[in-house]
């Protein structure tokens, strides 16, 4: 009676100790995995304002008065980039949607519902992105 008591606790104990490291290691995969994507940027994005003021603070030893510079500098610098590639994202924008009808036509009436959500959810990602710069 004894050895079917402890088989039964040490089954128990081995279950609980596979869901634990099963747990903690899709924690631990999901923290490296976010960890590892975030300074990747596509060509062309800017790393945010207040990660290159801070790095150059650190990097230069920037008093307060030459963040507060800084930091009209890259938001004048990064207007006039902006208007340089301003007449380009009306093009962009075309080849965008030109892209997503080709991908509408070759997909399954089920597909379509489930690729429009997709759709906006990189929308509105592309939007909060446009707006943190």
């Amino acid at each position: 009676m004894e050895t079917t008591k402890g088989r039964g606790q040490a089954v128990v104990l081995v279950v609980i100790v596979f869901f634990l490291g099963a747990l903690l290691g899709g924690v631990g995969i999901h923290m490296w995995t976010e960890h590892a994507w975030r300074g990747i940027r596509m060509p062309g994005q800017l790393p945010p304002r207040n990660q290159v003021i801070s790095e150059m603070t650190r990097e230069l030893q920037l008093t307060s008065d030459q963040q507060k510079q800084l930091a009209v500098i890259i938001d004048d610098t990064r207007a006039q980039v902006r208007a340089l590639y301003a007449p380009l994202d009306s093009q962009h924008e075309q080849i965008r949607q030109r892209g997503r009808d080709r991908v509408r036509a070759i997909l399954t009436p089920e597909q379509l519902p489930k690729f429009e959500q997709f759709i906006k959810r990189i929308d509105e990602q592309r939007k909060k992105d446009q707006e943190n710069k």
